[in-house]
């Protein structure tokens, strides 16, 4: 079964063969037709099995689809990760499962110029991937809004949950 047959996009699979990923992992397939047909996934599954394609694909095929600008200061998606490491790794893996397309994908993490972090939220994102401090002073400024957010997803869940 390839990526097509779980309902992502021509194009996207292509992107993914490019890069070497045929086939879906066990938490794909079970992930991804969930995700598209707009159910709420709970995932577990070990490091290095595909989460992060598991998630974001159907996210990213979602967000195509619409094709809708988010307004300023908003993002369509958002993708919470405990650690700027993980945020970083989650953003760099959709970017390259998305290229070519007109998705704005932006990062907001502690560690890193704030007022960067601003100026990139000023026109909106379609995704965002985010750690929460550092989303939450973009939530205290007023840089960021997210009362248009359709999709949000929580990687790592219960490590931000023990970290409080």
């Amino acid at each position: 079964m390839g990526f097509e047959e779980l309902g992502i996009a021509p194009r996207m699979a292509e992107m993914l063969a490019e890069q070497g990923i045929a086939e879906p992992t066990p938490i794909q397939v079970k992930a991804i037709p969930l995700a598209l047909e707009g159910r709420d996934v709970m995932g577990l599954a070990q490091t290095g099995t595909g989460k992060t394609a598991a998630f974001g694909l159907p996210l990213l095929h979602t967000l195509n689809k619409i094709g809708e600008r988010p307004a300023p200061k908003t993002a369509s998606g958002l993708i919470l990760a405990p650690t700027r490491e993980l945020a970083k790794q989650i953003m760099d893996n959709l970017r390259s499962y998305n290229k070519g397309s007109h998705l704005k994908i932006t990062l907001v993490v502690g560690g890193v110029s704030l007022n960067r972090q601003v100026e990139n939220m000023k026109r909106g994102v379609d995704l965002l991937v985010a750690t929460p401090g550092r989303l939450i002073d973009l939530i205290d400024r007023r840089a960021v809004d997210l009362s248009a957010t359709r999709f949000l997803v929580l990687d790592e869940a219960d490590q931000m949950l023990d970290m409080g």
